[in-house]
């Protein structure tokens, strides 16, 4: 199926145009952010958790502290939901009514479960590793014992799943088109910056190169 059923908590109801349920939209957002917020309610209180995320096919997966009540809380079967965000420009229209954000967004709805399988969590730790910069986990120390039990990961099907994409100019209309102020939108980018090497870091035929990821 290449996308998700829209249910009442994912149907996109507001600027509903915007929205999509495709599937390869909601990975595509997914897949080109480090960062999600993982939110979800605890004896009645609401929380929200900004963490770094990967996927792998359908599902969801993000690591923290064994000692997280993020983790603990959702590690017993509870539901929550992931929200991943791209920021891609300011709309600046004739109005701050109609003054807006280009974005891409995506929110997705599930129940996470604790990877207890050692080598399933050594393989997920890498594929996340690989995500930030692509050979690195083999040039790698070896985590510690007392690291992986300091270490818990989730991973969640996506259940349901919507994504929202706004892009384009102002909307102004009528009068407010003859407005005697500036119109348009500007771009905003998230680009990858000077790499600065540690004061201690080595040279070693393991490979102490800035890696080819941070290269421009």
């Amino acid at each position: 199926m290449k996308k998700y059923t829209p249910t009442p908590r994912s149907r996109i109801k507001r600027l509903h145009e915007y929205g999509s349920y495709s599937k390869e939209d909601v990975y595509k957002i997914i897949d080109g952010h480090f960062m999600c917020h993982v939110s979800f309610q605890k004896a009645a209180q609401p929380f929200i958790i900004p963490t770094s995320h990967w996927r792998e096919g359908n599902k969801l997966y993000w690591h923290g502290s064994s000692k997280s009540h993020m983790v603990q809380h959702l590690a017993k079967g509870n539901e929550c939901a992931v929200a991943i965000t791209h920021l891609d420009g300011l709309v600046l229209a004739r109005s701050g009514f109609e003054t807006s954000v280009n974005y891409r967004t995506a929110i997705c709805y599930g129940t996470p479960g604790l990877i207890t399988d050692m080598d399933e969590f050594t393989r997920q730790q890498k594929l996340f590793m690989e995500k930030l910069e692509p050979g690195r986990w083999d040039k790698l120390r070896p985590m510690k014992p007392q690291e992986v039990k300091a270490t818990s990961m989730l991973v969640m099907k996506i259940i349901d799943a919507s994504a929202k994409i706004s892009n384009g100019g102002p909307d102004d209309e009528g009068d407010d088109i003859s407005w005697p102020v500036w119109a348009g939108h500007v771009d905003i980018k998230t680009v990858v910056g000077d790499a600065h090497k540690a004061d201690d870091s080595h040279d070693s035929p393991k490979g102490n190169v800035m890696p080819n990821f941070f290269k421009r």
